[in-house]
């Protein structure tokens, strides 16, 4: 399992006209076909644009935090 803190790619502020490096950074950290949990704070742009860019790359997907705990966001284990 990978865990991604969305903090850590972005530093003190996240900008928008860098979603592309950062988008590029959450890929080359999740790897091919990783259960991959995303943690941190950040901002909805940054989370959904990471979590469509990780469909298809990673085998599963989820977020966790203090708040909601861990919620799966897509699962493509066989089970």
């Amino acid at each position: 399992m990978v865990t991604i803190d969305l903090k850590l790619i972005y530093g003190e502020t996240a900008k928008l006209d860098l979603l592309p490096e950062y988008v590029a950074k959450a890929k080359e950290l999740a790897g091919q076909g990783q259960d991959v949990v995303l943690t941190g704070p950040g901002p909805v742009w940054l989370y959904l644009a990471v979590a469509h860019a990780l469909h298809g790359v990673a085998k599963s997907l989820s977020y966790d935090s203090p708040v909601t705990g861990r919620v799966v966001i897509f699962d493509h284990n066989p089970h």
